[in-house]
């Protein structure tokens, strides 16, 4: 992995406020897009995310940053599940995963078609 796409993707994380989430697909999507607008190349996917959090990610709050179904990593469950309490992330009824419709966030874009950040 190259240290561009490393530091889009650490950057990105840093930027998701507190209480809010994104998931690893939508990490990669996004920088992506940011790359492209950059003038860079399109790269990378959610594996290349999760790789890049389990290896570099300690820095930023990786907690932030769930798979599809809103789970965390399966080892950092309970570590996720404190920092979700303390930040009031919204979870599921069943308090193990964040209810994603409810916490995603996008970030915010500089163009037209701007998508605002999720109520």
């Amino acid at each position: 992995m190259d240290d561009d796409y490393l530091e889009a993707v650490l950057d990105l994380v840093d930027r998701i406020p507190s209480g809010r989430a994104m998931t690893y697909g939508l990490v990669a999507e996004v920088v992506s897009e940011e790359l492209l607008a950059a003038g860079g190349a399109a790269r990378g996917g959610p594996r290349q995310v999760g790789h890049i959090m389990a290896r570099a990610g300690g820095g930023v709050p990786w907690w932030r940053v769930a798979n599809a179904t809103g789970r965390a990593p399966a080892h950092l469950s309970a570590s996720a599940l404190a920092h979700w309490v303390a930040e009031g992330t919204p979870r599921t009824a069943d308090g193990e995963r964040v209810a994603l419709r409810r916490a995603i966030w996008f970030p915010p874009q500089d163009r037209t078609g701007d998508l605002p950040d999720a109520p």
